[in-house]
């Protein structure tokens, strides 16, 4: 199975209970989201909220070779991808804030994203927003027992695309279960009928990132956010989904 692991019934159960953490903070943040509120004030909630249900937040302490993440959240405003760190910075009428998150439950970890406005934006930041996760359930549609990787991958590409944005090819989806990162990688485009089959038991985060220009992304000095090369808004939304017989669950939604 090139190193995927399949879910126990066990298993799932952790992941749900991590997930549900995650999908309980995300909302709670999405009503916090307003004109004047700091980034890193949103960060503190979190972690609070986390930790006062019994969850473990999975990025702050994460490792890529020698950088260390220090918070709980991750805060990409308006033309930030992904990885954005939280900071004083005062959120604007007319921003946009995703918002990306994880927790570990006994050691098994839920992750999720969304992308909300701060205020009134315009019509078509909305629509950014609105392809993008219906891109991410166009995705998740495809995660069934038989299908393959990039069945997914192509769905996502196909929807974005189709309302003439762009898909970020830098980052990718990812499987998880006990750890944050495992296999298969989960890109959002390519053909379809390629890679591995798709079986019960796979614990799937699909996370399309769309952007408003050209794909082309670029690492701040900071040595996490990812930015759009452009300079135009970028956005993203991911669910934890686990594929089943009787089609894909969703872990991370209320």
């Amino acid at each position: 199975m090139n190193g995927i692991e399949l879910k126990s019934p066990d298993e799932i159960d952790k992941m749900s209970r991590a997930a549900k953490i995650v999908a309980e903070v995300l909302e709670a943040l999405r009503g916090m989201v307003k004109p004047g509120v700091t980034t890193e004030e949103l960060d503190r909630f979190a972690e609070g909220f986390i930790l006062e249900r019994g969850g473990i937040p999975a990025f702050k302490g994460y490792r890529v070779r020698d950088k260390v993440y220090q918070h709980t959240l991750c805060t990409s405003v308006n033309n930030a991808v992904v990885h954005g760190i939280p900071s004083s910075r005062v959120l604007k009428e007319g921003d946009i804030i995703g918002l990306d998150l994880g927790v570990v439950v006994e050691g098994y970890y839920g992750d999720a994203a969304i992308t909300v406005p701060v205020g009134r934006i315009s019509e078509d930041v909305r629509y950014l927003l609105q392809v993008t996760n219906e891109a991410l359930h166009k995705g998740i549609e495809k995660a069934v027992v038989g299908n393959r990787i990039s069945d997914i991958s192509h769905a996502v590409q196909k929807h974005a695309e189709a309302a003439r944005f762009s898909i970020v090819t830098e980052f990718v989806g990812h499987g998880i279960g006990r750890k944050l990162h495992e296999e298969p990688q989960i890109p959002n485009y390519g053909e379809p009928g390629k890679g591995p089959r798709l079986k019960a038991g796979m614990a799937l985060a699909i996370e399309p990132m769309v952007n408003m220009g050209e794909p082309e992304t670029r690492c701040l000095e900071d040595g996490w956010t990812a930015v759009t090369q452009d300079g135009s808004l970028s956005a993203h939304f991911e669910h934890t989904i686990v594929v089943t017989e009787t089609g894909p669950r969703i872990l991370t939604k209320l």
